[in-house]
């Protein structure tokens, strides 16, 4: 009797996964954000990169190696920022809503991590990775002053200052679309699956 009552509630459990599947393969609009979200997000962080990158060359009056330095600037960030959303706002909101073993269970979770994703990874990241880039070609090229040994940490803070100030922008921009792309995706999904709101009664 037990072993008959699970096996009615693992193919309850199994029926009810693959409806959600075909629910949300099914709702074009949600797949088109879910499967292109991520890529937006890190061409965001790619063109944060190539700004970020742009800044640093002029502020070291570096004029030559363009290409090899614009290259990593947009390509890393855009692979890690990709990758990062999809790891952790992508998959744990599907696994959530579908098969309930994610760990993002609200509008406010989503908008969150994703904001953060964006902060973090989409926005603070390509800036922080053209300063050894762009001080390494300038340390080649004999294109700036560069410090002693102990002066390092000083001066490579007083050349950011200006990089990090211009960046402001750009940064909180990648933050706030990242933030409301996870908050969007949520409701979709939730749409799509016809499930109801959080706090709202199931008639």
């Amino acid at each position: 009797m037990h072993c008959a009552r699970g096996v009615s509630i693992k193919y309850h459990e199994t029926h009810t996964h693959n409806e959600a599947k075909e629910k949300v393969h099914s709702s074009h609009s949600f797949r088109n954000l879910l499967e292109n979200g991520s890529v937006y997000v890190g061409l965001n962080a790619a063109l944060c990169g190539l700004i970020g990158n742009s800044l640093f060359r002029r502020v070291l009056n570096v004029t030559k190696a363009r290409i090899v330095s614009a290259l990593p600037m947009a390509v890393l960030p855009f692979f890690t920022t990709e990758v990062t959303y999809r790891g952790f706002v992508n998959f744990p909101l599907i696994t959530e809503l579908i098969y309930f073993l994610g760990d993002l269970n609200c509008e406010t979770c989503t908008a969150t991590r994703s904001g953060l994703v964006g902060l973090l990874v989409g926005g603070l990241y390509p800036v922080f990775l053209a300063l050894p880039v762009n001080g390494s070609l300038a340390a080649r090229y004999e294109t700036a002053l560069l410090p002693n040994k102990g002066n390092i940490l000083s001066y490579w803070i007083r050349v950011s200052k200006p990089v990090f100030r211009k960046m402001l922008f750009p940064i909180l921009l990648q933050t706030v679309f990242s933030a409301y792309l996870g908050s969007k995706q949520y409701k979709l999904l939730i749409k799509a699956l016809h499930l109801p709101e959080p706090g709202q009664e199931i008639h």
